[in-house]
């Protein structure tokens, strides 16, 4: 599993990936990627853990150097900032870092207006940055909505229900990041807002993959850097949304939203889809903590898979090839410019003797 993760404060972290770089080809095939992590503090180490994973499963012999990066202004809890500033680097050091990639997470929004959020200027900049110093980035679910808004003026709307659950997409374009995926499969969305198809198309943006059931899945902008965008969650492990859906449970039964959440779509077995459809059914109608317990105690047996993590594993391999080949045609460009320049200068040096020799003919 050739993946280094060079965590802030990680003296074991930064030893391994010099290690790795002594045992590794040079060049290209180690690939630095960036990981900002605006999730919640509840979900930070999970997030960590999903993204180490899923590019242990696509590095495909690549050695991949995973940093981690954080926003100031995302809002934490003291246990929140505790883990940040143990093992994440502030974003202010990003501009002076040498990535070959980029990873943005989504956050939990608060605002209606996502320029309203505390951390906009900040993730303005990081996009900007992105553009010219990066292959490729990746924009995840709201952050992806953040992107497109900025850099092109589309607004994301609010659906009646939220998009939660395992949904069936299919491939639509031979993009080379498509390689090798089936022409349908199944990817988890966690999201109330959508971006229009038709909007992105119009503004240069290229869908890669499409769901009938809850539109726009993969898309893409080619600029100085590949621009990539995920409205679901290819990263998501087998029980993130189990888990998404116990915080939510419990937020209504503790009084703290009014909304019961939805049961994830396509997920559960029948079985404890009936039960938990039945305490649903009890907690709307006598709102109490207690029945908490039974949830929690359904939610313990119940059964569910993850179906789709050899597909994301094959759309981000595909990714860090891209990565990859960039980086070997910089190389290239770069030797090509180094061998003009080191020709320039010969012929500088060796012109006064070439002169003086047709003088004398």
């Amino acid at each position: 599993m050739p993946l280094c993760s060079n965590a802030k404060n990680c003296a074991h972290g930064r030893q391994q990936w010099a290690e790795m770089q002594g045992r590794a080809s040079a060049g290209p095939r180690c690939i630095h990627i960036g990981l900002i992590n605006n999730m919640p503090d509840a979900a930070l180490e999970a997030t960590e853990r999903q993204f180490r994973a899923l590019l242990a499963s696509a590095s495909d012999g690549m050695t991949v150097r995973l940093s981690l990066y954080a926003l100031s202004d995302v809002p934490r809890t003291e246990a929140g900032r505790r883990r940040i500033s143990d093992s994440y680097s502030s974003v202010e050091e990003l501009w002076q870092d040498d990535l070959d990639g980029l990873i943005v997470t989504g956050a939990e929004p608060r605002t209606a207006d996502l320029k309203d959020e505390p951390y906009w200027e900040g993730l303005a900049r990081v996009l900007e940055w992105a553009r010219d110093h990066t292959h490729s980035t990746v924009f995840s679910c709201l952050a992806a909505h953040a992107a497109v808004l900025q850099m092109d003026g589309i607004g994301r709307s609010k659906g009646h229900d939220k998009h939660f659950g395992i949904f069936e997409s299919g491939r639509v374009s031979d993009h080379r990041l498509m390689a090798g995926t089936p022409s349908r499969f199944r990817f988890p969305h966690s999201r109330w807002n959508s971006i229009s198809e038709a909007e992105l198309s119009a503004n240069g943006y290229s869908v890669l993959m499409h769901s009938a059931a809850v539109g726009v899945d993969l898309f893409v902008k080619p600029l100085k850097s590949l621009f990539v965008f995920f409205q679901g969650h290819p990263e998501y492990e087998a029980d993130t949304l189990l888990r998404e859906y116990r915080r939510d449970v419990g937020r209504y039964l503790r009084g703290e939203t009014d909304i019961f959440p939805s049961l994830p779509q396509n997920y559960f077995d029948e079985e404890t889809t009936r039960a938990l459809t039945a305490l649903s059914g009890k907690a709307i109608s006598q709102r109490s903590e207690e029945l908490l317990t039974y949830v929690l105690a359904t939610l313990e047996h119940g059964a569910f898979a993850n179906t789709w993590h050899s597909t994301a594993a094959c759309i981000y391999k595909n990714w860090l090839h891209y990565i990859r080949d960039q980086k070997e045609t910089e190389v290239r460009r770069n030797e090509t410019n180094t061998l003009v320049d080191v020709s320039e200068a010969t012929a500088l040096v060796l012109r006064p003797e070439l002169t003086q020799i047709e003088s004398m003919a």
